[in-house]
């Protein structure tokens, strides 16, 4: 099985590839995606009757879009590919997807996704 995850909206997508059928499922995360974002990939993966094992790759995507989001679905999905010893790649743009899928196809493994933000981090400066 192939997961492919963006976390660049408040809205969490989720694609799983599973041979010829792919299931979508999103996700109205807001500001609970670090909390409850291990709980909605093992949700979806038993309603297919999946488990972690069954993951044989993964793809995100790596951005642009918001800085927090980016940085928790990438870092636990770093995390489970590095823990299970399975390929990772990222992808930007619209076709995304498709650019991951054939990473994969050919054996790439960045082994590790960076965010790509788009731009440089709003950092305020604390009021005391």
């Amino acid at each position: 099985m192939i997961i492919l995850l963006d976390t660049s909206t408040p809205v969490c997508k989720l694609t799983m590839i599973d041979g010829g059928n792919r299931y979508y499922d999103e996700w109205q995360a807001d500001r609970t995606l670090a909390k409850g974002l291990l709980g909605y990939l093992d949700t979806n993966l038993r309603k297919h009757s999946k488990s972690w094992s069954d993951i044989e790759s993964i793809g995100v995507f790596e951005g642009p879009g918001s800085f927090t989001g980016l940085r928790i679905g990438i870092t636990v999905m770093n995390t489970i590919a590095d823990a299970q010893a399975i390929p990772i790649v990222g992808g930007r743009g619209d076709n995304w997807q498709a650019d991951v899928l054939e990473k994969l196809a050919n054996n790439k493994n960045y082994k590790i996704v960076l965010p790509f933000y788009g731009s440089e981090a709003h950092i305020t400066t604390p009021k005391k």
